[in-house]
């Protein structure tokens, strides 16, 4: 039987994590993916998330920063009566300013990608948990991304939601030191 992290208990949640979970992202757009949706999980449960994110995927059209920097207040309204995505006034207005600040710093530093993982080194953090209870909520590296994203009108990005996506996209390795992708991703 294949051990995996307790967390991983549904078939959406076991594809996730067996696919996804914790594997390094260096692509500009899923990042901004993975931005929006970690700040539209915000007091719900990631496997919502997880069961909204093909809805997410059309209605902000694939992430495209690009287009999701130009709703404007019509495009926003029109979101907010889909019912496949998170219908949140906040949420959606600060997915449209995240992608606007996004591209401002894609500007400044080339990429998101070279932006964002400057703060671990370029390299991933390979902590050791025996159970995903044992692993923090933040910590001090996701406190200062936090603030840093703050400061370039990043919104819905607190130390909690930036510590699961330092997770989500691998600049963290947080699966269980039993969990078969714990030591898959410690090649990588």
């Amino acid at each position: 039987m294949v051990q995996r992290c307790g967390w991983a208990q549904t078939d959406l949640s076991i594809a996730y994590h067996d696919s996804e979970w914790g594997v390094p992202v260096h692509d500009d757009r899923l990042l901004l993916e993975f931005l929006i949706l970690e700040g539209a999980q915000a007091g719900l449960s990631w496997e919502t998330i997880l069961k909204k994110r093909p809805a997410y995927r059309l209605a902000f059209d694939g992430f495209d920063p690009a287009l999701v920097a130009a709703y404007d207040e019509t495009r926003q309204q029109k979101l907010l009566q889909d019912a496949g995505i998170i219908r949140n006034r906040l949420k959606i207005a600060a997915a449209v300013g995240n992608a606007r600040a996004f591209l401002k710093v894609q500007a400044e530093f080339g990429s998101f990608d070279s932006y964002f993982w400057r703060f671990s080194g370029g390299e991933t953090i390979h902590n050791y948990w025996e159970s995903y209870r044992d692993c923090p909520a933040l910590t001090p590296l996701s406190n200062t991304i936090s603030r840093d994203l703050v400061q370039r009108g990043f919104r819905f990005v607190g130390p909690t939601i930036i510590y699961a996506l330092m997770q989500a996209v691998g600049m963290v390795n947080d699966h269980e030191i039993g969990c078969f992708r714990y030591a898959e991703l410690l090649g990588e």
